[in-house]
């Protein structure tokens, strides 16, 4: 039996993700946080003008550079294995690195181009990093466990892990996308914050005085320094959204039932009022397109069971073009969008740059004569409250046990859990799916409702929100999740879209501010200007439930608009 402290074994497998980076990829000298809060645009000096140049595109432009025969399949690889070791180096953001084995793969590719002339899948040849849940053969899972090191998912001796990979795994393979690193999460990633105690904090690229995001955290920090074009993310709270946000990306949260699940490392497996739906995080909105498109040709419910069996709707994708009344009588191509906007929740209020983005992009759409009506739901608390329920059933007893493995202690982000004691009864669990599904009734009446306030002639298409009431949190103040959280609870698909950043000439604190609480007070009194300038600002857009094309194309059609601001 082994006598290591968890702090050995953090120490042994911290060292072994810097060992399998290659000595020529080490910084020296690497610079602090406060000599260089942005490395974005810092770590292009260590790459070549060619790595620069593969790595500054995204990822629908790589799948049809290598389609083309332009770029290899190698050349792309390795371009972002180097960008990724480079991002390890300053965010702390991976947990697993297989470069050689994806420069194999990559050959592999580009064998099969030369001898058919063809490419292997959508995805062909475009690298894509994975949120540290996926099983991949011969790559450990920790999930950010010291416990669950060098077992698989804390059962040692099975040796699955050298032969297991999650359905997604084995998909995004067939596609032709080439697998190369496992990121960084917060352990039982419940935390919209980062941390574990193998590589520390998780920092936000764009301004490391931030969080990256949790729980797929090291996901938006690496797509965010463009170390990853395209990344797979989980979110059962906001764990796509929120890095997608604060790392200036684009993220999908789809409705359950889209893509497959099976196979994922999880917490609180089992847990079925409020399920975690897996999801990507890219550079563009297409390249979220691009990636939906190859898992659903490739008829996932025939996989998962617990995969609908709707393939793409292209009929779902131009609806927001198509013929509508105008509400007076007059059909017409291309008619307005009708969009609520959601400017609080009444529990905690935005900070300036999340209110003056929001601002911006109503009268973006505005302008473009499209519609924004003032959105005032069902109560969000409610929602959420109800929700959070499902998240402690077992009074923490799934992340107890994963933290007894080893003994290590819990983050600070997460140690609510330590002070659960009861588990709910069955008839607990019953009465919160109960009350759920009548808050879900309630939501979808309000919805269906709004017709009546619309000029379209139909409910509001979609609702402009805040993802959190900050751009990104400073690291232990991530205390809020309401913006965030009632989208899960309500099972709706989500995208979240950049807006602009943070100007600390413009977004200046409020002098005077009247707090709605002290949580309230709490969260302004955290926003510094000089802290967050230049930080990313960004927002989500929320549909109705399973309408992942719609929202894409939504997506796509709002960062055309905010880019001819």
């Amino acid at each position: 039996m082994s006598t290591s402290s968890w702090q050995d074994l953090a120490k042994a497998k911290r060292d072994s993700i810097l060992a399998a980076i290659p000595s020529k990829w080490r910084i020296q000298d690497p610079p602090s946080v406060s000599s260089q809060p942005d490395v974005t645009t810092y770590v292009e000096q260590h790459l070549s003008k060619e790595e620069n140049q593969i790595t500054a595109s995204a990822a629908d432009q790589i799948a049809s550079r290598v389609g083309s025969g332009e770029w290899t399949a190698e050349s792309v690889t390795r371009a972002f294995c180097h960008r990724a070791a480079l991002a390890h180096q300053l965010l702390h953001c991976l947990h697993e690195v297989f470069f050689d084995a994806a420069l194999e793969d990559a050959k592999s590719l580009d064998r099969y181009y030369a001898e058919h002339k063809r490419t292997r899948g959508p995805l062909h040849g475009v690298p894509v990093s994975l949120k540290d849940q996926f099983h991949v053969k011969g790559v450990e899972t920790s999930m950010g466990y010291v416990g669950w090191l060098d077992t698989f998912e804390g059962e040692k001796g099975t040796g699955k892990e050298k032969v297991y990979e999650s359905e997604m795994v084995t998909m995004l393979r067939n596609a032709g996308a080439v697998l190369y690193c496992k990121t960084s999460v917060p352990h039982t990633l419940m935390s919209g914050e980062t941390v574990n105690n193998i590589i520390g904090y998780t920092l936000n690229p764009k301004n490391r005085q931030l969080t990256s995001g949790g729980s797929s955290g090291g996901e938006g920090a690496l797509v965010g320094i463009r170390g990853s074009p395209l990344g797979l993310g989980t979110d059962i709270g906001g764990s796509i959204r929120i890095p997608a946000a604060f790392n200036g990306l684009y993220g999908l949260r789809p409705s359950t039932g889209r893509f497959p699940y099976h196979g994922m490392a999880n917490s609180m497996d089992g847990q079925n009022t409020i399920l975690s739906v897996v999801g990507p995080l890219a550079t563009n909105a297409t390249s979220l397109r691009l990636i939906t498109q190859a898992i659903l040709d490739q008829k996932p419910w025939l996989i998962d069971p617990m995969v609908h069996e709707i393939p793409w709707r292209y009929e779902h994708e131009n609806s927001i073009n198509e013929n509508i009344h105008d509400g007076r009588g007059i059909e017409k191509r291309g008619g307005k969008l009708c969009f609520g906007v959601l400017k609080t929740d009444g529990v905690v209020n935005p900070m300036p740059p999340v209110r003056r983005a929001v601002e911006t992009l109503v009268a973006a759409l505005e302008n473009a004569g499209h519609e924004v009506i003032e959105w005032t739901p069902p109560s969000h608390k409610t929602i959420n409250d109800t929700g959070f329920n499902s998240w402690i059933f077992d009074a923490g007893k799934d992340v107890k046990g994963a933290f007894a493995l080893s003994g290590e202690p819990m983050a600070d982000q997460v140690k609510f859990y330590e002070t659960l004691e009861t588990e709910f009864k069955a008839s607990e669990i019953a009465t919160t799916n109960v009350e759920l599904r009548r808050l879900k009734k309630e939501y979808l009446d309000y919805w269906n409702g709004t017709v009546d306030k619309t000029t379209t002639g139909r409910p509001v298409d979609a609702v402009i929100s805040p993802l959190a009431p900050f751009p990104a949190a400073r690291p232990g103040k991530y205390t809020y999740y309401g913006y965030s959280t009632w989208v899960n609870a309500l099972d709706y698909t989500s995208v979240v879209v950049p807006i602009t950043n943070v100007d600390k000439n413009v977004d200046i604190k409020d002098e005077g501010y009247k707090a709605l609480s002290d949580q309230d007070k709490q969260i302004q009194d955290d926003y510094d200007p000089e802290i967050y300038n230049g930080s990313h600002v960004s927002l989500q857009i929320v549909g109705r439930r399973l309408q992942e094309e719609k929202m894409i194309a939504v997506a796509e059609y709002v960062e055309k608009l905010i880019g001819k601001q």
